[in-house]
């Protein structure tokens, strides 16, 4: 299998979006202040030349100027927690890695920034605003510490094209969960049988690397019942029976699945980008990834195969009711010992403007969604006027984001959960029984015992 870069499947292709009329600036200055900023490299170049824009116009507007850096998303990671370490930080910058925003607030290494949300909560999405408002062991109080500028949700992503050639109709996906997912199971064998010897059904990541396997056992454990699995006041819900089971059924159908051959043997071994790179090579029939990253990748690699891809909202539950997806955030974080903090607030209020900031995302050609409610739902391009090869992909994302319920991150009310998804004390579990070594019972009784004792060390005083 070719492994293709997040460069080399999108190198040029659609211009940006409209940009919209940017505002005055909110600092006067009787001279230029420069503000240092680290912004995470956009899996397409639009959503790096969209930032480029943005700089360029709060510069214009503001008289101030921002030395920046745009990082790829790995190394990201890793520099901000340097940088957080040392003491030696930028004015700005997005962490890479939405779980290092609870960390840090509960650590109180970053600047509150309730006074740049505080305008906006009304018009903000529900679980967008509850994923910045973290807990500090410190102050023993929850406030704003992030500032999410764009929306992430994960829908499935399906060969529509390859459905068809199994012999099936795409008219006839279920809209339940259980039959949705074993809607594909006899497909593999049908194109398998016309020479399409290593085309599966799924192409989950079964493994330990990355934040892909947590989405999706996490969602599976939702779609299970396991919603609750952390409560709003920051408790781990161990106990619940309904949780456990939840857990328990999320991770047996994900290991059968495996174990049955349904998804590649090699996938409990994939990073990140392995399932992306699975999907385009139809190696898969369906995959569950978040954003539009799968879609907006064929742009240019392979855009006369978009129109085969169908980019599907959750289904519901075995019960015939919806349950809430996860609405994640792209997040940018002023930390403590900023030197420019007049500025890096200047341009964050800047940038939370919700006509700035749906240009902007627009910009990215719709990988992500807006976090202000209003735009998803009433500015056209999201849902009539875009880009006319993305419309179709838009439409589930607005529909799963703004026209359901939906869940904040698990973290956001504990930064224990961020350290067990970076622990990958569930996903660990599944491969235990994935590979034989555990029954379900005793992989979820372990991954529990582990939770619980993570749990332990972050208390929170106040809900």
């Amino acid at each position: 299998m070719t492994v293709l870069t997040r460069r080399t499947l999108l190198r040029g292709s659609m211009g940006l979006a409209a940009a919209g009329v940017l505002t005055r600036p909110f600092i006067a200055n009787a001279e230029a202040t420069t503000a240092t900023v680290w912004w995470v490299q956009g899996f397409a170049p639009q959503e790096d030349d969209a930032f480029k824009k943005l700089v360029a116009d709060y510069e214009k507007a503001s008289g101030n100027h921002l030395d920046y850096s745009i990082v790829p998303f790995a190394p990201l990671r890793q520099k901000f927690i340097s940088a957080i370490t040392s003491g030696v930080v930028p004015d700005v910058v997005t962490p890479a890695f939405g779980p290092y925003d609870a960390q840090q607030a509960w650590n109180n290494k970053l600047e509150d920034v309730s006074d740049i949300i505080e305008p906006h909560k009304s018009a903000m999405a529900e679980a967008a605003l509850s994923n910045v408002h973290l807990y500090n062991n410190v102050t023993k109080e929850r406030s704003y510490y992030s500032l999410p500028w764009a929306g992430t949700l994960t829908p499935f992503h399906i060969w529509g094209s390859l459905v068809e050639k199994a012999g099936y109709k795409t008219s006839d996906i279920p809209n339940r969960w259980d039959p949705f997912l074993d809607f594909f199971q006899p497909m593999q064998k049908k194109l398998q049988e016309q020479g399409m010897r290593h085309t599966y059904s799924y192409g989950f990541v079964i493994g330990t690397v990355g934040i892909d396997p947590v989405n999706t056992q996490n969602h599976f454990t939702v779609a299970y019942g396991g919603r609750d699995m952390v409560t709003k006041d920051g408790k781990l819900n161990s106990k619940n029976p309904r949780v456990r089971e939840g857990a328990a059924k999320a991770l047996d159908k994900l290991a059968t699945i495996y174990r049955e051959g349904y998804n590649p043997s090699s996938s409990i071994n994939w990073n990140d980008a392995d399932d992306n790179n699975s999907f385009h090579s139809k190696l898969c029939i369906v995959d569950f990834d978040g954003t539009l990253s799968t879609e907006i990748a064929m742009l240019t690699s392979m855009p006369g195969e978009l129109k085969n891809v169908i980019t599907h909202a959750l289904p519901l539950d075995d019960e015939g009711k919806q349950f809430p997806g996860f609405f994640g955030n792209f997040t940018a974080v002023i930390p403590k010992g900023a030197k420019n903090l007049a500025v890096a607030k200047d341009f964050a209020r800047y940038f939370m403007q919700p006509d700035v900031e749906n240009a902007w995302v627009k910009g990215g050609v719709g990988r992500a969604v807006p976090v202000y409610t209003h735009q998803a739902l009433n500015d056209p391009w999201w849902t009539k006027s875009g880009p006319p090869e993305v419309i179709p992909h838009l439409l589930p994302m607005i529909e799963q984001g703004f026209k359901r319920p939906t869940l904040p991150l698990w973290y956001s009310y504990n930064p224990a959960w961020a350290q067990i998804e970076s622990e990958h004390v569930f996903q660990l579990a599944l491969v235990d029984v994935a590979t034989g070594r555990a029954t379900v019972k005793e992989a979820v009784d372990r991954a529990f015992v582990r939770a619980e004792q993570i749990f332990a060390k972050y208390p929170i005083e106040q809900a």
